[in-house]
């Protein structure tokens, strides 16, 4: 499966955009602001490509999507949550946004995402690409 994130809008504290799979939109998503220099757990990943896998997260205790050979990152995985507190450089992926761009029914489109990874047989990729143009 090919995933890709866009990147729509940069906000002071968190990086809002787009996951679509195989080409079709999916979700919104939410990640850590995003910085010239890396600040552990409040700054997003690097634009480019990585190859996913899906195992168990030690930390969550449940197959969630990593991201593999992240430069200067790991553990970076796609999984729900609400708010930059929720990310620790991960990518969260929900319904949409409330009046404080926080994620809304998130759980659901992490569930649903790890479905899918799961039956697609083909070696998965997540493209992480930038047009900030403010539009959501």
């Amino acid at each position: 499966m090919k995933l890709l994130v866009i990147r729509k809008k940069s906000l002071p504290d968190r990086v809002l955009g787009e996951l679509y799979t195989d080409g079709k939109y999916f979700c919104k998503t939410l990640e850590d602001a995003k910085r010239d220099k890396k600040i552990m757990n409040e700054t997003c990943i690097k634009a480019g490509t990585y190859p996913v896998i899906v195992n168990m997260s030690n930390r969550f205790k449940r197959l969630l999507p990593l991201l593999q050979n992240v430069p200067e990152f790991e553990g970076v995985r796609i999984h729900s949550g609400n708010t930059p507190a929720d990310t620790s450089g991960c990518i969260l992926v929900g319904e949409k946004y409330d009046n404080k761009f926080n994620l809304v029914n998130s759980s659901p489109f992490e569930k649903t995402l790890i479905e899918r990874m799961q039956t697609d047989k083909e070696k998965h990729s997540i493209e992480i690409r930038e047009e900030f143009d403010g539009l959501l």
